[in-house]
């Protein structure tokens, strides 16, 4: 399979695969530096990225901010040369404040989603750090171009389209993810990518588009590059992985899951999100709602007296290898995986190098 770079603004990726972010403490500075360092774009997700700093209950701000410079810093050691990035939520109370400490970080990429990064633009001003929104559907791409247009004049550097395979949380209602069935989504896709393209014409750009979700091998990669792609955004084949930052618990969670495992779970940000069937996700479909902790201050929207459970006690446990009391978010074929890799050996295997 032949490749061509990915080109995003004047930067350059070798090999035309974004590594997901995955929140919480998935993808930091060790996975996204060895993706980065493997000539792909390293992702590293700022939710509830401090997690681990003492002050992380007391003073969360800081922590976040603090973790988020140290991260980036121990990905550029790994890859010096290579593209880095974030992965940064607009649902985060905290989203201005992540922003801004990944700028200062130096990040060559913020990819956006959870919501539509209708500030974003104006909160990289002045910096070289590209932007990206995730979009799932052409009315959304128009929604967020749109904007930026009118209100910035300016276009995206790069557009992920997330589709109904992914993991975690996911753009789309329970309605809409019985309605795109391959043939649906990937009418979907042409869409958007008409709709990109028309405002990389009026910018007199090629704005890139990557396809997310559901990629696991090299015949995938070339399918979405068939559909007019620019390349692909690959997160749980890279969970699996010994870079990846991911307690080795969790990984287990993925090789010992079953095709049955995988679900559509209820998740208290208020879309659907797919993950795998634990003891916790059977605990909250019998319960209704668990017990948790005081608010973390996450989500903007959150409303602690209502919500089934806290997403980052869940996601916590998850990174910390508290599986059975976890919420282990995963893409749709996260049971096809059977060992540990390296990236080196994910890479290849998607790129059929």
């Amino acid at each position: 399979m032949k490749l061509s770079p990915l080109m995003i603004g004047d930067k350059s990726a070798a090999v035309p695969v974004i590594q997901g972010g995955m929140g919480v403490g998935i993808s930091l500075g060790g996975l996204a530096g060895a993706v980065a360092a493997e000539g792909g774009v390293g992702i590293i997700s700022t939710a509830q990225i401090g997690f681990r700093e003492p002050d992380f209950e007391t003073n969360r701000v800081l922590a976040n901010e603090r973790a988020i410079a140290a991260e980036f810093r121990k990905a550029r050691e790994i890859a010096p040369e290579g593209i880095v990035g974030f992965n940064i939520m607009v649902a985060l109370k905290d989203y201005k404040s992540h922003v801004k400490a990944a700028v200062d970080a130096g990040a060559d990429l913020i990819i956006s989603g959870a919501g539509l990064p209708t500030e974003l633009p104006g909160l990289v001003a002045g910096s070289q750090t590209k932007i990206a929104p995730i979009v799932s559907t052409d009315k959304s791409a128009k929604v967020i171009l749109k904007y930026w247009d009118r209100k910035f004049q300016r276009t995206a550097d790069l557009v992920v389209i997330e589709g109904p395979k992914a993991g975690g949380h996911l753009g789309f209602s329970m309605e809409q993810l019985e309605e795109y069935d391959v043939p649906a989504y990937e009418a979907e896709i042409h869409k958007i990518l008409e709709t990109v393209a028309a405002y990389g014409e009026k910018y007199q750009c090629h704005v890139p588009v990557v396809i997310a979700g559901g990629i696991y091998d090299a015949d995938d990669v070339q399918h979405a590059l068939e559909l007019g792609a620019d390349g692909v955004q690959v997160a749980t084949r890279f969970v699996t992985t010994t870079e990846c930052d991911a307690d080795e618990n969790y990984k287990e969670s993925y090789i010992q899951a079953k095709e049955e495992d995988i679900v559509i779970v209820k998740s208290p940000v208020g879309m659907p999100g797919r993950a795998i069937l634990n003891p916790f996700m059977k605990r909250v479909k019998v319960e209704g709602k668990v017990s948790h902790s005081p608010c973390h201050g996450c989500l903007a929207r959150c409303k602690p007296a209502e919500i089934p459970y806290c997403i980052t006690d869940g996601l916590v446990n998850a990174a910390e290898g508290n599986v059975d009391q976890a919420l282990l978010f995963c893409g749709a074929y996260a049971y096809r995986a059977t060992r540990i890799e390296t990236v080196r050996e994910v890479m290849d295997s998607l790129t059929g190098r």
